[in-house]
This record gives structure tokens, sequence and C-alpha cells, in this order.
């Protein structure tokens, strides 16, 4: 009979149709609820907004209301002073609330706590939650880049590297990343599970290509528009439909000035991502870099094969190239287009992948990957247990 924890989790905010929001509230749903755990959320932005995945009744929601979101709206260099303040009242804070909640473990998904979690004397045992890979951890928009910054994203990296080694436990998504961080002997591979137990099937009838992923530069939403822009050629009777949260306006105004607005509908993010799923025959992932590409298996759930970039990191973990999905060098929009159009052209090649989609996607059952965090949990307290 697994022992029942109380584990508490920091992160920025629930509000937004984020990847890491949703596996999150998966992975807490589970341990609430099947697994009896004791689960808080402490959350440092978004006071008053409702959590865009539903929640476990049984989740205790804390809002330290630190507002670091204000932050967005000062230059680079005016933000230091009023980010320090607003740091040093987040120590204060949730150290305060970790005292009183006294949890078994908390978990950083290392955003701004990584820079104290450990520091913090409350008796919890420390993890450590990356949700993207290690190389493009302090990643820039392309127009964004400068020589401070570059300077500034080293530095800190060989910080963070220190405060990493400190912590009980390390986790990342992917084999791929794992061997990226050669410093540390802290660090393991779990990776995301599903965020549905079971998706709607599509029988890959209908032509529909589809994109999901909030519109930013990591998406690479840019390089899919080129792309269907020669696939629309060869295949106007199919569509493109992308999903996500986010500023849609420069794609909507880059799918007007490559001429394909009318096959190619740019939507907002919905909740049920699944029935979208199983209304399409392709997902096209465009991914400049990615923590894992949660986006892939919840297509394969419903049958959706995938073409996808070999970004890293995470597609190279998930697809099996030919078997289960296509796999197609980084950035090379032609051969993207191509690797649509051969999934549009080939039927029994789209069918064959399906079903395979379908068999593969159950590594990523929170029921099996749950019992991996269980092994987790077990073994850092047993360690505090002997420590005592």
């Amino acid at each position: 009979m697994n022992k029942k924890y109380k584990i508490a989790y920091c992160t920025p905010s629930l509000y937004m149709a984020g990847g890491i929001e949703r596996v999150l509230t998966t992975k807490a749903n589970y341990f609430a609820d099947v697994l009896d755990y004791d689960i808080y959320i402490i959350l440092t932005d978004g006071k008053g907004k409702t959590p865009f995945y539903k929640l476990s009744d049984k989740i205790n929601l804390i809002n330290l209301d630190i507002k670091f979101e204000e932050l967005w709206k000062f230059s680079f260099t005016s933000k230091i002073p009023i980010y320090i303040k607003k740091q040093h009242k987040y120590k204060q804070t949730l150290t305060r609330v970790l005292y009183e909640i006294k949890p078994d473990i908390t978990v950083s998904l290392l955003r701004r706590e990584i820079n104290f979690i450990t520091k913090i004397n409350d008796g919890s045992k420390k993890i450590g939650e990356l949700h993207v890979n290690k190389a493009n951890y302090r990643n820039f928009e392309s127009s964004d880049i400068n020589f401070i910054k570059k300077c500034f994203s080293e530095i800190w990296m060989k910080q963070l590297i220190k405060k990493i080694k400190k912590l009980d436990k390390f986790v990342v998504l992917t084999k791929e990343d794992l061997d990226n961080w050669i410093e540390l002997n802290n660090t393991i591979c779990i990776p995301d599970p599903l965020t549905s137990s079971k998706g709607e099937l599509s029988n890959v009838s209908n032509k529909n290509v589809i994109a999901v992923g909030r519109y930013v530069y990591q998406k690479g939403f840019d390089l899919l528009l080129q792309a269907w822009q020669i696939v629309n050629k060869r295949h106007p009777d199919w569509t493109l439909s992308l999903y996500g949260g986010g500023k849609r306006e420069p794609y909507i105004k880059l799918a007007k000035d490559l001429n394909i607005e009318y096959s190619c509908k740019i939507n907002a993010a919905v909740s049920d991502i699944n029935t979208k799923f199983a209304e399409s025959s392709i997902l096209a992932f465009s991914s400049r870099f990615e923590g894992f590409g949660m986006v892939i298996i919840e297509a394969m759930t419903c049958g959706v094969p995938t073409v996808s970039f070999t970004c890293p990191c995470g597609p190279k973990d998930i697809i099996r190239n030919e078997i289960n999905g296509l796999l197609i060098d980084n950035g090379n929009i032609n051969e993207f287009a191509e690797g649509i159009c051969r999934l549009i052209e080939d039927v029994n090649l789209r069918k064959e992948l399906s079903d395979q989609c379908k068999k593969d996607a159950a590594i990523y059952q929170i029921d099996n990957l749950a019992q991996k965090w269980i092994e987790v949990f077990d073994e850092i307290i047993e360690e505090k247990r002997k420590e005592k």
C-alpha cells in the first residue's frame, strides 16, 4: 500500500492554457484523488483568476500574490530593482507558508523559488522539475537577443547548476536532455503523463492537419505556415487548424501575407483539445525547442500521427520514425511540407502510423508514470528518515 505524503508544488500561476499548467493539474489531481496525498499548490500570480484546467476539490490552492507578472511591462534593466524587492517578498512569504503547512516534499518547477528553495529549512525534501530542455531554459525571442543578455544567460546557468546540485532530486522529461546535465548526479528522467486517460479516436480520414501550442517563437508556427503554403498548393482541399493561447495577430497576418488564410484557421485555446484531435488526421509539430512534447502524446492517444521537427528535446524520445510518426530535420521547411504531403497522399501509411500511435500512447498513462513518482517520493523520504 502506498504511503501518504504531503506535497507542496511551487509554480507561478494556473489560469493560462499552457502545457505546464495542464501537466501539473493532471499530476496533482491524480496524487490527491487516487493516491490520497495531501496536495498544496503555491502560486505567485493570478490571484482571483480561475485555473484554466479543473482542479480536484481536495487540492489546497494558496496564492501569495507577489505579482511577478508586473515585471512584463518594464524594460530589461529597469526590472532589476523591482525584481529584487518582489523576490525578497516571495522568499519571506513562501518560507512562512512552508513552515505552516509542513510538507514532506516541496517541488519547484524551477521558477524564481529555485534561487532559495534549498535554504528554507522547513524539514521538507526538495525536488526540482524542469519542463524545458537545458539549452533553451533561458531562451529569449530571436528579436530580443543581445550581447548583455547572452552573457547574463551564461552566468545565470552556472549559478543555476550550483543550486540544482543542492536539490534532493532533479527531474527532467527526456533521456535526450538527461545526457545534457553532465555536472549533476541527482538527475532522473520521468516523462510527463497524458493529461487525459482516453482520447476520442480519429479515423484519420478528415482532411485536416492540426497544430497546438502557445503563439510564441518557440512553437515555430511561422515555420509551419511557410510549410503549409507549400502543402496548400498541392492539396488545396485540406485545412490547417491551429489552437493556442497568446497573441494570434502576427500569425493571422503571416497567413494573409502567404495567401493561405482561407485554408488556415488560427484559433484560440480550447480546454478539450481531444475533440479537435479526433477531427484531424495529422499533427504538425513545428517547435524550435521543447521540454518534452506533450501535444505529441495527446495526439497519439487519439490515433493522430505526427510530423515533427527533430528539435531538442522530446520528439526523438517519443516518435519512432516511420513507425508511429515522421521525424524531419530540424528547421527544414521544405522537408516538413513534404512529410505532411506524404501522409496526406499515403492513406495506408497514415492508418498504420495511427494504429501504432494508439498502442504506444499507453506508456504515458498517468497510472504508469505515477509509479515512477511514488518510487522517487519513497526514496527521498526514506533518506530523510535515515538522516534523523
